[in-house]
């Protein structure tokens, strides 16, 4: 689907949420901007990197390119306003730093439509590969657990940027899965035992550590090493009295054996 020539230019507003969303645009009359977010070129470098991992499952970088229009800082209109000039460059290849608009003008059957159903299915591939499911992920699943968690947002009246839209899907896990480690997360039972545990404050931190009825084990550790060191002190003082009374009777032995020495020396 060509994209449409008419968008030569926007103009994006950071939100409270600290995300760029769309407030004008070059064709106001198919572009509607009520709700209407923009990936910005840090949310975009992350998403590259996510996507990569795919590649080996049939991740196509044409489908990811042709969901977006690309768009360039043009002037810094202050009060958080920055107006961008659409431009003909690659997301991924491009070394400027690039915003991109989802084409979102037919969204059932649209590029960008094509391109959220594309990763799902890139997504449920590679996990499929790396994890031992009970039963094989689906498509439907993932899609179902998904659009559960975006009701919610729709229910409190907040739009879905399109950067958590997509990383929704790029960092989806099934529940008990850790993405780091292929076994399941955190269970039931550690999650009681915790839950057990009372939480301190400050105050009752630093009096419990003040507290001398929970020192005995180091206390007794260092009573220990004192009473350790005072054998060792006294079985050296032991060692040197008893070396002190060889070498006496050394001595005694040796004017002993003088004394005849003498004496015969004296008969001569």
């Amino acid at each position: 689907m060509a994209k449409p020539n008419s968008l030569d230019w926007c103009i994006v507003r950071l939100g409270d949420d600290h995300n760029w969303w769309v407030a004008e645009t070059s064709d106001p009359v198919r572009w509607d901007v009520d709700g209407l977010s923009i990936i910005d070129p840090r949310q975009l470098a992350h998403l590259i990197e996510l996507v990569d991992p795919l590649r080996d499952y049939g991740f196509d970088q044409d489908v990811f390119e042709s969901a977006f229009i690309a768009f360039r800082i043009d002037k810094d209109l202050g009060t958080g306003k920055v107006r961008l000039k659409r431009v003909k460059e690659s997301l991924f290849d491009s070394e400027e730093k690039l915003f991109a608009l989802p084409d979102i003008l037919d969204e059932e059957n649209g590029p960008y439509a094509d391109l959220l159903d594309h990763i799902t299915r890139c997504r449920v591939k590679m996990l499929n590969d790396l994890f031992e499911f009970e039963s094989k992920l689906s498509v439907d699943e993932v899609e179902d657990e998904i659009r559960e968690d975006q009701n919610s947002h729709f229910m409190h009246g907040s739009a879905i940027h399109t950067f958590e839209e997509l990383t929704s899907i790029l960092d989806f896990m099934p529940a008990g899965y850790d993405s780091d480690e292929e076994a399941p997360a955190k269970g039931i039972e550690d999650e009681a035992d915790d839950a057990d545990l009372p939480e301190l404050d400050e105050e009752e931190e630093e009096k419990l550590k003040n507290d001398e009825s929970l020192k005995w084990d180091e206390d007794e550790e260092d009573g220990d090493d004192e009473e350790g060191e005072k054998k060792k002190g006294d079985g050296d003082e032991d060692k040197d009295s008893d070396d002190d009374d060889a070498d006496e009777e050394d001595d005694a032995a040796e004017e002993e054996d003088e004394k005849p020495q003498r004496k015969s020396k004296g008969k001569r």
